[in-house]
């Protein structure tokens, strides 16, 4: 990223005293002074969840590059450069390019008070008016109803992926509190896909959409995976049974979001779209999800970079690994909002010990003594270390490892995974 990108970005985070403070009336004025791009965009596939997201985004992205469609894509956060957030017809946005549209925008918000992320969501919409596409694809940020993409008036296709506990002091204490902020998304004529759910979430999901008139496709009820092997995955779809090849990305629950991923596009082909199984299948297979159990070295060492932050992400891990019968070391870095205590707990059986570090540029990280506290009361052999690069040099001439996991920070793992690839 550019130094110019770079400060100019941070000049827009000082717009605002808070960074997340969620509401649509500042965006909807800005994108008023903007033309309205927001109401003048290709159909739009809206997706919201706990886990997930940027993973079925990815797989319908690369199915429907596949058929030659320009798509456009707004994702969030990024996890190295910020013009990740935005892909124009298919290509990652130019820093000169976005940086014309921050500062075009910037000039017309003219020092009004809105969140970084409200500001930046109106540069997205600002730019995908102005290009054409196909297709754009849009993940929340944060939640969903307040969400600033869901400042959009209609969507083709809503999506819901597995929903858990993350950003109770934003969104609600309580799973069901998370899922009506989620459900927040669903427009009036869009057809709704909920994938795999715990069962309190699904029952209440059934609940809240029993009255609205959308076509709901549901995992478990007009889709599920029946079968599954080192290879492929077979998937029931509306009572008829497709078998598509797996993806590349690592761990059972990819699967699970490839097939809503493959539930998407099925359901396009009954709107009027032609997509093969080859294309489908060469889509899942071209999809990259850097960041996501991304498989890099130290050295001899095996090093796995997850950028899980949450319950249901560090389950995720637990199962991955304990089914490759692998133990290993943790380097944790977390924000300071997150449960590390239920994350270490959960992810004990598969540890030899952990060593903790501070996130670099996160003032709201967890302190390494801070973890290494949380460790000592779940008996967990820790150690706490300055900067990766003394993690690093610790379990590589002190430890006897052959498998390190980095996890713990989407933002750590983005600001360390050169270390490794």
């Amino acid at each position: 990223m550019s130094k110019k990108l770079d400060k100019l970005l941070n000049q827009l985070i000082n717009l605002h005293p808070k960074y997340i403070d969620l509401s649509l009336v500042r965006l909807s004025k800005l994108l008023k002074k903007l033309g309205n791009p927001h109401l003048d965009l290709p159909p739009v596939i809206h997706i919201a969840g706990t886990n997930g997201k940027g993973s079925t985004l990815n797989f319908i992205k690369n199915i429907l590059i596949e058929e030659n469609y320009k798509i456009h894509t707004y994702t969030s956060p990024h996890l190295e450069f910020f013009n990740e957030r935005i892909t124009l017809a298919n290509n990652e946005i130019k820093t000169k390019k976005l940086l014309n549209a921050l500062h075009y925008v910037q000039k017309i918000n003219d020092k009004k008070p809105i969140t970084f992320y409200e500001i930046t969501t109106a540069v997205a919409f600002y730019l995908f008016a102005k290009e054409k596409a196909d297709f754009l694809i849009l993940e929340t940020g944060l939640g969903g109803r307040l969400d600033a993409t869901n400042i959009i008036s209609k969507s083709l296709i809503d999506i819901i992926t597995p929903i858990g506990l993350d950003h109770q002091d934003f969104l609600g204490n309580t799973i069901l509190k998370i899922t009506d902020e989620k459900l927040g998304i669903i427009k009036k004529t869009s057809v709704v896909i909920v994938a795999k759910q715990k069962k309190i979430v699904l029952n209440y999901i059934a609940k809240k959409l029993k009255n609205k008139k959308n076509e709901k496709i549901i995992y478990n009820k007009s889709y599920k995976i029946i079968e599954r092997n080192n290879t492929q995955f077979k998937i029931n779809y509306k009572n008829k049974i497709r078998i598509f090849k797996n993806p590349k990305l690592l761990g059972e629950h990819q699967i699970e979001n490839a097939s809503t991923a493959v539930a998407t596009i099925l359901k396009l082909n009954e709107l009027g779209y032609s997509f093969t199984k080859n294309i489908i299948n060469n889509g899942l297979i071209k999809t990259k999800w850097p960041g996501r159990l991304e498989l890099g070295r130290l050295e001899n060492i095996r090093v796995y970079l997850d950028g899980a932050h949450n319950i249901d992400g560090s389950m995720q891990l637990l199962k991955f690994f304990k089914n490759k019968k692998i133990k290993l070391w943790l380097i944790i870095g977390m924000l300071n909002n997150k449960d590390l205590f239920e994350y270490l707990k959960i992810l004990k059986p598969i540890l030899y010990g952990v060593v903790a570090i501070s996130i670099p540029g996160e003032k709201n990280s967890f302190k390494p003594l801070e973890i290494i506290k949380v460790c000592k009361k779940l008996k967990i052999n820790s150690f706490k270390k300055p900067s990766i690069d003394q993690a690093n040099n610790f379990l590589v001439n002190q430890i006897k490892t052959n498998t390190i996991l980095v996890s713990g920070s989407l933002y750590l793992v983005g600001k360390i995974r050169k270390n490794y690839l």
